[in-house]
């Protein structure tokens, strides 16, 4: 996935909505300087409403950033682009019908999203048949890119149309294990997921190599998306003497479950992925979160000097949602998309081609980025992996997630 310094989860009274100028998609339209420009769309799909909303909201925004960026610097000249942003609720089964309207909609070029790995499988299949683009800011599932026997050495791309420009929990989990084992000295994990592709394979990979750095797993329990009871959890957890919490999920059930175990008496940290990265962590958890951990992909957005700027329209323009988290990743897979729009156009004469053909030839454009964007350089791999594999541990330190260290995980 699936996570700092914005607001917490607001809704937006038209989330999910779409401008009525809608591009023609037709393939005869110039895009030369002189003429009338041609309208490309490009589709948002995360969670606007409800769980995980605050981090959907994000990635809207990001991209809404970097079109109007594109629009505003002509940096497809005979081009005005624009975004179509669905609400998948956070729901496979909203997400593949979010991919499908995207399909079906000629002016829809390629999409951003969405922010989880469990959507994002429901959604791979419609993309590939119309050879459509999905650039996810977010997933961090290895299985995506690699195939479902990737941690046995077999990595087999399932889907030339999916790229990420998030690195995955193969690194994000062995990351925090070694953070665990080896700085915070932790014998003892208590390891929970919330039976989630994300959560679930997260944890997974966590436990192995907490594992195998010679810490003791001192017990494994699942919770339902959505539960705010977690009382029968914390006792198991309390009975196990374990001196770290790890979570594999969102931070709706995390940020309940560290306030519910804190209130027991039992005062060991949780620690989490990306996830859980949020400002509405701490403002629902309160007090009960000073000390937890979490990692996310990157680096912290405000030390990067590129991406100053958007954070500073991202704020003026008043936008809702946690830019912090996904917002630069976000841009970057939408300027990831423009860029290979005008790669498109120029080979093809200075004109769009039909969407059909586009939508193919983007896909091309895409695996061929090599570009310094926001928050990284961006550049994928055979996989549809990014290159840039930075990762980084937060912790909550007097209300505020403060990195604690960046690097990457090579083992």
């Amino acid at each position: 996935m699936t996570s700092v310094l914005a607001t917490g989860a607001l809704t937006l009274t038209a989330c999910g909505s779409r401008s009525d100028d809608k591009g023609s998609g037709d393939s005869s339209a110039s895009t030369g300087t002189g003429g009338a420009k041609t309208t490309v769309v490009i589709g948002v799909d995360a969670p606007l409403t409800g769980a995980n909303s605050a981090t959907g909201l994000g990635i809207q925004y990001g991209v809404q950033i970097a079109v109007d960026d594109a629009n505003a610097k002509n940096l497809v000249p005979g081009v005005t682009f624009k975004v179509k942003a669905l609400d998948d609720k956070a729901q496979p089964a909203t997400g593949q019908q979010n991919a499908t309207a995207f399909v079906q909609d000629n002016s829809v070029i390629a999409s951003v999203g969405p922010l989880n790995s469990g959507v994002a499988t429901s959604m791979q299949q419609v993309f590939a048949t119309a050879n459509m683009v999905e650039i996810s800011p977010s997933n961090t599932n290895p299985a995506l890119t690699q195939g479902p026997k990737w941690n046995t050495g077999t990595e087999v791309r399932p889907f030339k149309t999916y790229f990420r420009t998030a690195t995955t929990d193969a690194k994000q989990g062995g990351f925090a294990a070694d953070y665990a084992a080896n700085t915070l000295k932790k014998k003892s994990a208590f390891v929970v997921d919330d039976k989630q592709t994300y959560g679930a394979g997260l944890a997974a990979i966590f436990k192995d190599k907490f594992s195998g750095l010679g810490g003791k797993i001192a017990g494994t329990d699942h919770v339902n998306t959505g539960d705010t009871d977690y009382n029968t959890l914390v006792t198991k957890i309390k009975s196990s003497k374990a001196d770290l919490l790890y979570y594999g999920g969102q931070y709706d059930e995390a940020e309940l479950i560290t306030k519910q175990l804190k209130a027991a008496g039992v005062n060991i940290p949780l620690f989490g992925g990306d996830g859980m990265f949020s400002d509405t962590y701490i403002q629902t958890a309160g007090p009960a979160a000073e000390g937890d951990l979490a990692t996310s992909v990157g680096v912290p957005v405000t030390t990067l000097p590129a991406a100053q700027t958007f954070i500073q329209t991202y704020k003026s323009k008043g936008y809702p949602g946690d830019y912090g988290t996904y917002g630069g990743y976000s841009y970057d897979a939408a300027t990831a998309i423009i860029k290979g729009v005008k790669a498109v156009i120029d080979a093809n004469g200075g004109k769009l081609p039909a969407i059909s053909d586009a939508r193919a030839k983007l896909v091309d454009a895409v695996q061929k980025s090599d570009f310094d964007g926001i928050a990284g350089h961006v550049s994928f791999d055979q996989y549809g992996d990014t290159t840039n594999k930075q990762l980084t541990v937060y912790q909550v330190k007097s209300g505020k997630w403060a990195p604690v260290k960046s690097g990457t995980y090579n083992g």
